[in-house]
This record gives C-alpha cells, structure tokens and sequence, in this order.
C-alpha cells in the first residue's frame, strides 16, 4: 500500500529513558484563555488504520501530531521487521489487528511496561479468525511475532468488560476479511461510545457495520472507500482545562477552547455534563453542519456536595475527577475503573498514592471503584508528584497548583503522549512553568 508520503513529521518518543527532569508550577490569579486543543488521539488512531485498509490514498485532515499517533505512521510508512511502538497502547493494540491482514513478517513490541500489558485476548480472537500470531518473551504479552495474511473472518466471542481498544480493533478488519466479521461480546460492556466511535468512523468510510443486538455488531465484508475526514480535537485534552476552572477563584475567569463538537462521538465529550454537576457551564459557539467550533466555559453555580458517577465508559477522565474533587473538598465514589490497572501504569495504585502527598486518602475498592469521604493525611510541604510514564498522571494534577502553591511534576515530558502542547497551552493562559 502506498502510505503516508504526505507525513514526514516525527517525533521520537522516550520511555523509560526519560532524562530527569521537574517542573514546579505557579499559578495566575485569573484564567483568561483561548486554546487551540490538539486534535483527538483516539479517532486520529482509528482514522489512520481505516485508511490504510482503504488503499492510504487520501490521508484525513488535523492528524494528531501526538507519540501515541506518530508510532502508528512512523510504523506504516516504513514498516519494518521490528516495529516499536514504544509506549502507545492503541497502536499496540490496533497495529496487531492490522498486521495480522497485511502481508510480511513483523515483530511488535514497545517499552518494558508495553510487554506487561495483557494482549492474549485479542490475540487469542485473531487467531480464531486464522491468524499467525506468536509470543516472542512472556505468554500473553508483547512483543509478538505476526505473519501477515489474508484471513476468512466469520463468528466471534469476546468478553465486553475488557479494554474496548480490543473490540475496536477486531471491527476494524472486519472490511477486509472474506466472510466479514460477527462479535458477540460477553458480560458487561464497557466504554461503549468507543467502541461507537469506531463504527461512525468506519460508517464514514464506507463499511456497513451495526449493532444487530445489544450484544452483538455485524461486518460485512465490504471494503473501505477513500474519502477526505476531519479529525475533531480532543475532548479528553479539554477536561483539563475545565479542571483548571474549577480550580480557579477568580469571578471573572473563562477559557475557551477550538475544535470540539456539540455531537461528538467522543466518549470523554461526556466531560461537559460531569463538570456542570461541579458547577461549570459550556457555550458551544453557533456552527453549521454540526462541524467542530469553539466553546466558551465558566462557573455558573455551586457545586453539587459530593460526587458520584460511573466512569465504564469513560475511564481516562478519572484522574481528573479524582484530582478536582478532592481539591475542591467535594467527596466522591467513583465506580467502573476496572480498566485503570492496565493502562500505562497501574493508574489506581498510582493516584491514592501521589494525592497522599497533598494530604488526601483515597480508597479504593475491588480495583473498580475509588472514593474519598474527606479523609485527610499529612501533606508534603513541597509535593513533587511522579508521573510513572503516565501523561495522565501529568496533566490531572498540574491545576492542582492553583490550591497547591508548591506543586512540583517529575518527568513533564510524559504529555508528548497525547497532548505534546500542554505545558506551552499553560503557559499562555499564565501559568509560571520553571525547570527546577
């Protein structure tokens, strides 16, 4: 396939080889603030794969210039016998889909923490379709070892309570295999709007894929067609920004931000709705065709007195919340975390222990829940918060210097992983950003 001639633009993306570096924020009294979002590493990712299946003629527009998408085209535009997708979980996921139905030999691998993340699921899926796919270290683990080849497809059953980047990437392929594709998930399905955002994607492209139960989405083996499509910007990015309103005492504080959509298909779009239970009002400016435009947000009222809600569809704004409610002494249960101890760290363990370090005790319950009933412990007297290759980790709890004056982050860097502008995004809404 002829692939990304038009891309050149790479960044290299270092994991567990980070230099050492810290941050120490300072926060402005006022938040005045417009900001051009970068766009949304999760349909970038998405829109990448479908049209490399569709013959990579027309590449879609505002790709994200993220680590987690740049792998993915580094990958495909030279596609080597060893691939390294360094720390990028989706590309891990979505590329051993892909390869199993392009021909070649490769080898997928990533960082130390990528060959301990679990992968037998899908790869165990794959192979019932036919695909050649073996573990080169721990079984069930990358790297792997994939002959690509063309394969029949037909029925099968997947668990729907694992991670929806696995259901993704099986639909994706669906197009091109010769019977299609059926997928009957089993229990609970969690973070469906993904698992949606992957079809519209794919419905945009030409593939007739639906849901024919509540279980159950049916491809048929129709190929892609080309066509031009615009990437939306990321909803996931902005929940930072509205954490950061939330933060800030100032009346007169407002920010807004480029490039999102009243009907997103986003999941983490849902942001907009959490965050006005916590008081903050979003104003989508009038557009037409429901294309991408700017939002306003400010605080229009107070604060529901505690805070509990499901986040299964919707895991990566846990952070956020976890972060912002605590700080703004609002107690929380938070249920459907079940996925956060396989992303790019084990994010519950993680979190109750740099909150600890601002003087709050989270609990968490089953590895799915996590909640704070306003418990308190000693605070450090200068936090400096580790950030364990997670740029999550990272941009939830950077607002927090706004209650924090003393608030340090190791290792910043981590937010090349899906927003690579986050610190010069702060910066010009006033943040005092130093190299301590």
């Amino acid at each position: 396939m002829g692939f990304f001639i038009l891309y050149s633009t790479f960044v290299e993306y270092k994991t567990s080889n980070f230099p050492i570096m810290r941050y120490k924020l300072k926060a402005p009294e006022l938040l005045n603030a417009t900001i051009q979002l970068p766009a949304s590493k999760s349909i970038s990712n998405r829109a990448l794969i479908i049209h490399a299946l569709a013959g990579g003629n027309i590449l879609p527009d505002n790709i994200s210039d993220c680590d987690d998408t740049e792998v993915i085209i580094k990958a495909m535009n030279e596609m080597p016998e060893v691939i390294d997708i360094k720390a990028a979980g989706t590309a891990m996921r979505f590329m051993t889909a892909y390869l199993s139905v392009t021909e070649g030999i490769h080898v997928l691998t990533g960082t130390e923490r990528m060959k301990h993340r679990p992968i037998r699921i899908l790869v165990d899926a794959l192979r019932q379709l036919g695909a050649q796919i073996s573990y080169e270290g721990e079984e069930g683990y990358p790297p792997l070892r994939i002959v690509g080849h063309y394969l029949k497809g037909g029925t099968l059953e997947v668990p729907g309570n694992i991670s929806s980047q696995y259901i993704s990437a099986l639909l994706m392929i669906g197009p091109a295999l010769e019977k299609g594709l059926e997928l009957r998930l089993t229990g609970r399905i969690i973070s469906r709007p993904y698992i949606d955002m992957t079809r519209f994607i794919m419905k945009y492209y030409g593939a007739q894929v639906e849901w024919t139960d509540i279980d159950r989405i049916k491809v048929e083996p129709v190929p892609y067609k080309e066509r031009h499509y615009l990437i939306e910007n990321d909803w996931s990015a902005a929940s930072y920004w509205y954490e950061m309103l939330l933060m800030n005492s100032h009346p007169d504080s407002e920010i807004k931000l480029k490039g999102l959509s009243d009907s997103s298909r986003q999941g983490d779009s849902s942001v907009r709705y959490i965050f006005s239970l916590l008081g903050i009002k979003t104003t989508f400016e009038e557009t037409t065709e429901n294309q991408p435009t700017t939002i306003t947000i400010k605080r229009s009222r107070r604060p529901l007195p505690k805070l509990e809600y499901d986040f299964v569809n919707s895991p990566d704004l846990a952070q956020t919340f976890i972060v912002a409610c605590a700080l703004m002494d609002i107690p929380f249960h938070f249920t459907g975390l079940a996925t956060l101890k396989i992303k790019e760290t084990d994010r519950i363990k993680a979190m109750k222990q740099e909150m600890c370090k601002l003087g709050y005790v989270i609990r968490s319950v089953n590895d799915c829940e996590m909640e704070w009933t306003g418990e308190r412990c000693q605070p450090d007297p200068e936090p400096v918060i580790e950030t364990y290759e997670d740029h999550r980790m990272a941009m939830a709890f950077a607002p927090a210097v706004q209650k924090i004056p003393n608030l340090h982050i190791n290792n910043p860097q981590v937010v090349s992983k899906s927003y690579p502008q986050f610190w010069e995004h702060m910066r010009q809404a006033g943040f005092e950003i130093t190299e301590d």
